[in-house]
């Protein structure tokens, strides 16, 4: 599929989800911008309303989470992740963004990649109401250790099977080149993949096989 085709999609996608999203909290009266600007004056118009709240209702987490994983912009999707974080806990996003790059379709697995570096956003007591009493977080809330392995596991798997090398350089160039960051029980799965990308024609991803060679991998 082409480039351009495929963004389009994405941008109707983005457009859907974050006109459910307006429509959940309420916002009304938004104007409507020339095609191609609609959905980010739509996001812009959700976006302080989403992180104003102490909490969000259980059925919106779905919504919100497809609203940030199908903003096709890395900049803007924080606008969706972090009131998430704050609401449902980092735990929580960083999971289901997990299970998106298992499962997802091609846009929505590029999109979870784009969400996971916000899925980091630091968290603030003085940020959200979501935060209780004198800034008290259940910390359960935020444990990720295991979370973030699954996506190194996760990523990996992906980089393997993907036929798309748009999706295969998304999935590998954000994944750490030091083997010191990845348990020792994923080793062998990071050395096939080390070896896949020193072989492979695309050099943006032999780069990062030559950066973690540089590394002493």
């Amino acid at each position: 599929m082409a480039e351009d085709q495929q963004s389009g999609i994405e941008t109707r996608s983005f457009l859907t989800c974050v006109t459910e999203m307006a429509q959940l909290l309420g916002v009304g009266d938004v104007t409507v911008e020339p095609k191609g600007r609609h959905a980010r004056h739509l996001a812009h118009a959700v976006r302080k309303p989403l992180l104003e709240r102490a909490s969000l209702p259980e059925e919106w987490f779905a919504p919100l989470m497809a609203a940030a994983v199908y903003d096709p912009d890395p900049s803007f999707c924080r606008w969706f992740v972090e009131p998430a974080v704050y609401a449902f806990g980092r735990r929580r996003v960083m999971a289901a963004l997990v299970d998106c790059l298992r499962v997802g379709t091609d846009a929505e697995q590029a999109g979870a990649v784009r969400a996971w570096y916000s899925a980091h956003v630091p968290l603030h007591a003085d940020r959200s109401p979501a935060y209780g009493p004198g800034g008290v977080r259940d910390p359960a809330l935020d444990e990720t250790q295991d979370i973030k392995t699954a996506w190194l596991e996760a990523s990996m798997q992906v980089f393997a099977e993907a036929t798309d090398l748009q999706i295969r350089r998304h999935v590998l160039l954000d994944l750490p080149t030091s083997r010191a960051a990845y348990p020792p029980h994923l080793h062998k799965l990071l050395e096939s993949t080390f070896a896949s990308a020193r072989a492979h024609p695309d050099p943006y991803i032999r780069r990062w096989a030559a950066a973690a060679d540089h590394e002493g991998v």
